[in-house]
């Protein structure tokens, strides 16, 4: 008889109710930070084998069902996937591993769940705002930005706006207020840098780099995961709630610089970063992000390195092989979707957000707020306004949307073929577990 089985014939205090308990608290758990959809179903699935409770897992935007093989009831759990936490999904994996492997008894399964929950906390916000402040100004240099105080300015807004959506995150629980806030703040000191002559050439970068690490990118890349894999309805969910992340964004950013009775400037042309400069900044918002996502600190060295070789994959397919921004970006990231994919799997990370961590100095947010800041001078001036705006909404738009693109399919690709030809250890269940229901399942609630 396997481990797991005589562990659960042995655990006479264990009912139904508190082994049903016990795996709904896993799945809302994982779900809720930011695991993928298919990892959160296999391990649940798999913890509920091992408790003797077959169940089938059924997921959507606000709760989970876990339908019980041989009985008429399931059990709903409201949850929503807005954060991701890659230690809180570590812990709580890790947990599930030692459960099934017989390594933790069935008992204390909830327990050891619910203090993995409480032993990874997210980051301090003192070091949470020290890592945005440097991802901005990372940023900055990787878009062109040479000027200290333009990278300093940088700092600061992106620095302020971290402690800004802490202190928003304990009055109210609101998604969208914190990014709405943090970019409304954003286009404020911009503002207030152009009218004190501060900014020099980056100005546009000084409003727009504090910006960019609100952008929601392990939304997106969950999303697309989900509709490849049929999952539509959540998927579209996961993608709605992205976008409207990423309006919320807009619309702080344009308010703020409009109330100060400024606008975004236009786009100057991008001066050409040296390598050396190009991969340490990568470094830096790869450790910026892998921080506002709470990986552990021995952890952080892995998405840290992996963004400076996907930046040096991106600089020599642009520079030797003559490769536009999307294509450079779909090799960067294919690289990555090759190296993460595995090792998510290995460590029990969640994949998006560890790939994204390592892309995130990718994403077109300078083309998108750029997109939208001229829509929004289009509409203000009507059928006057000049074909430029027009192409320049156009042009941005689309190079937006094909990064964008080429980001999430090269990234999902070796997701998608080592989900089909290498399957998770977790999705090897029990071989020997009965089907029937246990003693101790059978029990009274």
């Amino acid at each position: 008889m396997p481990a797991t089985v005589e562990s659960a014939s042995r655990s006479p205090g264990l009912t139904r109710t508190e082994a049903l308990d016990t795996v709904a608290l896993a799945a809302k758990l994982l779900y809720k930070n930011g695991q993928t959809s298919e990892r959160v179903v296999l391990a649940v699935e798999r913890l509920g084998h091992t408790l003797g409770l077959p169940l089938t897992l059924h997921l959507s935007w606000s709760e989970l069902a876990l339908q019980v093989e041989g009985m008429p009831f399931s059990e709903m759990v409201g949850a929503m996937p807005l954060g991701v936490d890659m230690g809180k999904v570590l812990g709580v994996m890790r947990v599930i591993d030692q459960v099934c492997e017989g390594k933790l008894p069935l008992e204390d399964a909830r327990c050891a769940l619910e203090v993995a929950a409480f032993h990874y906390s997210p980051a301090s916000t003192s070091r949470f705002a020290l890592f945005a402040a440097l991802g901005a100004a990372a940023l900055g240099v990787i878009f062109g930005a040479t000027e200290a105080v333009s990278l300093l300015l940088m700092a600061f807004s992106a620095g302020l706006g971290a402690l800004f959506r802490r202190w928003l995150a304990k009055v109210s629980e609101n998604p969208f207020i914190q990014p709405l806030s943090a970019a409304l703040l954003a286009g404020v000191v911009a503002a207030a840098a152009e009218r004190l002559r501060l900014s020099g050439a980056a100005s546009s970068l000084t409003a727009l780099c504090p910006c960019m690490i609100l952008v929601p990118g392990p939304h997106i890349l969950n999303g697309a995961i989900d509709m490849a894999r049929a999952r539509v309805a959540i998927g579209l969910a996961r993608l709605t709630y992205a976008g409207l992340l990423i309006l919320a964004i807009n619309i702080g950013l344009l308010v703020g610089l409009e109330a100060c009775g400024a606008a975004l400037p236009p786009a100057a042309s991008s001066l050409v970063v040296p390598f050396t400069a190009d991969v340490t900044a990568a470094g830096c918002a790869a450790a910026a992000f892998g921080t506002f996502f709470s990986i552990p600190w021995r952890l952080l060295p892995l998405p840290i390195a992996v963004g400076m070789l996907a930046h040096g994959v991106r600089w020599a397919a642009i520079s030797f092989a003559g490769a536009d921004v999307a294509t450079g970006a779909f090799a960067a990231c294919l690289f990555v979707g090759l190296v993460v994919a595995p090792v998510a799997d290995r460590l029990h990370l969640p994949f998006a957000a560890l790939g994204f961590s390592a892309v995130v100095s990718m994403m077109p947010g300078f083309f998108l707020f750029h997109a939208a800041s001229d829509l929004s001078e289009l509409v203000s001036i009507g059928s006057r306004a000049p074909v430029d705006l027009l192409i320049g909404i156009v042009s941005n738009g689309a190079t937006a949307f094909l990064i964008i693109l080429a980001m999430t399919f090269g990234l999902i690709l070796p997701r998608m073929l080592l989900g089909r030809f290498l399957p998770p250890a977790s999705r090897r269940l029990p071989t020997q577990v009965k089907t029937e229901m246990p003693s101790f399942i059978q029990g009274a609630d």
